[in-house]
């Protein structure tokens, strides 16, 4: 089942790194909070029928949580991703789909980090793969004179969120209904994204129209199946395994802006992106040393049967 899961949160990451094209494609049609307002209802939409084909029975229901109910949870998370979402969408604008897609997954760093501050121990091994990670961000990110751009700081920002999400998703997974708290997450980051977008953008069904290649893979597939498969992936698969896997959205991320945008990254950035994934698998030295022993231990185990 932990194998089905890291295969899953595998596709994950290729939806997501092929995603930064379509977000970023999108801003030459329409605003940010307008893309992620339509592209979200798309999603929430794509889901009914599951909804309607996987509902709980009665029993279910009745042994559910109020405290843990799917619409609570999923009104969290929406807010949470709602902001994500759009520091990320806001952050593509001015800078490309490869750098973005590098400086996301620095979630990988900050999950642990946050536990830090929750008082859990951190290895050493971490506190390593944050240091490389951080000269590597240095390095495909600041600029001379010392700065970062402004879109890279919102996907940083964005960062910090996502790894809220992942925090949050990790705690509710196994105890709510997959389809459901996915339909509510993005049904509140849609409600949340389309008001700010009433308020602050104009809204034109033509450009709407204009980018609807963008706006169905971002719904259909970036949101309606990944964030969904990820809720599924989280219920079988280690959190640190996990977020791992998902980091790998950096490497289809860059990859799909080369090949469909024709973004080319420098040495410097190279360099830093390189660095950068060398910080996140080693900040997950840890969970792959469990893993191997739990490997060992099975082996063990069927040897002595």
């Amino acid at each position: 089942m932990k194998l089905k899961g890291n295969l899953i949160l595998l596709l994950v990451a290729m939806i997501w790194g092929v995603a930064f094209v379509a977000q970023r494609a999108g801003m030459e049609y329409i605003g940010p909070f307008t893309y992620t307002g339509v592209r979200f209802a798309l999603g929430c939409f794509s889901l009914l029928p599951l909804l309607y084909y996987f509902r709980d029975s009665k029993e279910e229901k009745d042994k559910q949580d109020s405290k843990t109910s799917a619409w609570k949870v999923g009104l969290f998370t929406g807010l949470i991703m709602c902001i994500a979402v759009s520091l990320q969408q806001i952050g593509l604008i001015y800078t490309t789909a490869g750098k973005a897609a590098f400086v996301t997954c620095l979630y990988i760093i900050f999950v642990p980090l946050v536990g830090f501050l929750l008082k859990q121990h951190i290895s050493g091994s971490t506190w390593f793969g944050a240091f490389l990670s951080i000269i590597g961000l240095y390095f495909l990110c600041v600029k001379e004179g010392f700065y970062m751009e402004y879109g890279d700081l919102l996907v940083v920002g964005s960062a910090f969120f996502w790894t809220v999400h992942i925090l949050v998703i990790d705690r509710y997974a196994k105890a709510i209904n997959s389809i459901q708290l996915a339909f509510f997450q993005f049904f509140f980051c849609a409600l949340f994204s389309g008001i700010v977008a009433i308020v602050a953008e104009t809204i034109s069904l033509a450009s709407i129209i204009d980018c609807a290649v963008p706006i169905a893979y971002g719904g259909l597939m970036s949101v309606g199946v990944a964030y969904t498969l990820q809720i599924v992936g989280q219920k079988y698969a280690e959190p640190a395994h996990a977020a791992v896997i998902m980091s790998m959205e950096t490497v289809f991320g860059a990859l799909a802006g080369y090949f469909l945008l024709g973004e080319i990254l420098g040495v410097r950035e190279l360099t830093g992106c390189t660095l950068m994934m060398i910080g996140m698998l080693v900040t997950q030295m840890g969970g792959f040393k469990q893993l191997k022993e739990k490997i060992k231990r099975y082996q063990n185990s069927s040897a002595t049967e």
